[in-house]
């Protein structure tokens, strides 16, 4: 039987001391899938939403959850992060927006809990920019896909292709988008991504309409 760490031996819950541990690098993946009804998906992907950029919102409140973890999970120590991000990708199919936080560190323990965090708080916060026109959405998923670093070394789950890789970011080339009968524009494999600059603006390859003025 495996020993839980953070109990002592009277079965109490601890902070458990990394104070001998050394400091290595580590990184964490987590996702997050939120579903939502079809039109809301439309206004949110298309930036439609008369509350504002809901996928902005999205991306900020996930790095500010990864930051807060330690205020947030009572026994998770409070680590420098080094980097944080959020990477939103449309599954047309399956009527959701994935989302995948990554964390990374330099510390005596690992930073998934940063990870999963960050993809929860940017999945709820999804869900407070749709509510009012979407009562359905809702969070379906939420794990860990990969944890680096320790003297555990690295963990990926299986078929877990990582969104944050040089390689799935620049290696291969996209299919032609196409129009999705929904309205939206999306890749053939009706798969779409969104990365957004330091000011907030959608690069000139994210699948979102031209709206006339």
């Amino acid at each position: 039987m495996v020993k839980l760490s953070h109990l002592d031996e009277r079965g109490r819950a601890r902070m458990v001391d990394v104070g001998h541990k050394p400091v290595t690098t580590r990184r964490a993946v987590a996702s997050a899938l939120v579903v939502l009804a079809r039109q809301a998906l439309e206004q949110v992907w298309n930036g439609g939403l008369e509350k504002g950029d809901a996928l902005a919102v999205a991306r900020l409140a996930g790095i500010q959850g990864a930051k807060q973890t330690p205020a947030l999970i009572p026994l998770c120590h409070p680590l420098p992060l080094d980097h944080v991000a959020i990477e939103l990708r449309l599954l047309l199919e399956r009527s959701a927006i994935k989302v995948f936080a990554e964390t990374r560190t330099r510390a005596a323990t690992g930073v998934e809990m940063e990870a999963l965090t960050g993809a929860a708080v940017a999945s709820l916060a999804l869900i407070d920019m749709v509510k009012g026109v979407d009562r359905t959405a809702h969070v379906a998923e939420l794990k860990l896909e990969i944890k680096e670093g320790g003297s555990s070394g690295r963990w990926t789950r299986e078929g877990f292709e990582d969104p944050f890789s040089l390689e799935n970011k620049a290696g291969s080339k996209k299919p032609p988008r196409q129009k999705s009968a929904g309205g939206m524009d999306g890749d053939s494999n009706r798969e779409g991504s969104l990365r957004i600059n330091r000011r907030g603006r959608r690069d000139q390859n994210s699948p979102r309409q031209k709206r006339g003025r």
